[in-house]
């Protein structure tokens, strides 16, 4: 089993309001991010949330997903990331570890970093975009007790940094492995690009339609 926790307990202070729940692709940040999870390999889905935990579950509400309250609202990122790991089940082999402001993910993008870990022996899978490393990133549950104990301050960066050996790097075309938002421009940056895939998607459909043959079964002359 492969199971996602997904990082929604920021307070968005950069943003000015709360980022997850700005509107996006006829849904939310969240929404639309949990979305593209759940469409994926991913086997569950656990969401951490912080102090807008009630909104957001709210945002959530027709989504197949489990949330999970982290504690201590005021806490980092690891801290999410420790209840995630805390709330999967025993057999649970394998954990991704997604943003909640990373509206660009697809479905495909999350199986491509399945693929890749499943078929070789590394116990971290971590897309790179031109030499960047972005997430979302997938762990072995053999990294849950070191990550657990470990890493105060430096998060999943140190366990990368400590264990080279069992890194995988995936070589990914897509630049929203990393790109999130903080800011008012980080949304609007979004935005703009979920705009241009819906162009490209309506013209390769009309092209499609272009060249689909008659209802007699012939193709078309030109």
């Amino acid at each position: 089993m492969i199971c996602a926790i997904v990082l929604a307990a920021g307070r968005s202070r950069r943003m000015g309001s709360q980022k997850l729940l700005l509107p996006f692709a006829e849904s939310t940040v969240v929404g639309h991010v949990v979305g593209q999870i759940v469409a994926s390999d991913v086997d569950q889905v656990y969401v951490i949330v912080g102090r807008d935990a009630a909104a957001i579950a709210e945002a959530l509400r027709d989504r197949p997903v489990r949330i999970v309250r982290n504690p201590d609202p005021d806490g980092d990122m690891l801290s999410s990331v420790r209840c995630g790991l805390r709330a999967v089940p025993p057999d649970c082999r394998a954990v991704l570890v997604a943003l909640g402001d990373q509206p660009g993910i697809t479905g495909e993008l999350v199986n491509c970093i399945i693929n890749a870990y499943l078929s070789s022996d590394r116990k971290i899978a971590v897309p790179v975009h031109k030499g960047q490393r972005g997430h979302p990133l997938l762990l072995s549950v053999e990294c849950r007790d070191e990550v657990l104990r470990d890493y105060e301050h430096v998060g999943l960066q140190g366990l990368l940094r400590q264990h080279p050996e069992d890194v995988l790097e995936v070589p990914v075309s897509s630049p929203a492995a990393v790109s999130d938002m903080d800011c008012p421009a980080d949304y609007r940056r979004e935005l703009a690009h979920l705009r241009s895939v819906d162009w490209e998607q309506a013209l390769r459909s009309e092209s499609s339609r272009d060249r689909a043959p008659p209802s007699g079964g012939r193709p078309r002359r030109r």
